[in-house]
């Protein structure tokens, strides 16, 4: 089995209920880190991304939809990049990077 690293992170910041972030959508607040993390590593090409797993916790309403893909969308990737979102509440972040971690090691 080959090691997986973590190599650069982001995260969108923690709003409140009906705070100054409620009228922000979730899939375009979750498109600022894509985006970020594509501009700061220019050396990974975006055609090269197979995946995007992403934690978010309790989408409703308009936002009950998979986060993962309408955020990679927005960000610019390929349409042709596959998007899943873990909601697993308080440990949704945590829960995607070792569902990818698996997800890495399965392929090796």
């Amino acid at each position: 089995m080959s090691n997986t690293f973590i190599v650069d992170g982001l995260r969108t910041p923690i709003g409140n209920f009906r705070g100054t972030l409620s009228p922000v959508r979730t899939d375009d607040l979750a498109a600022l880190p894509i985006k970020k993390l594509m501009e700061r590593n220019t050396s990974v090409p975006m055609e090269a991304i197979e995946d995007v797993i992403m934690g978010c916790a309790n989408q409703a309403g308009e936002d009950n939809r998979n986060i993962a893909r309408m955020a990679l969308l927005l960000a610019g990737l390929p349409f042709t990049v596959p998007g899943e979102t873990v909601n697993r509440l308080c440990a949704s972040g945590m829960s995607a990077m070792v569902h990818a971690h698996r997800a890495i090691q399965t392929r090796a």
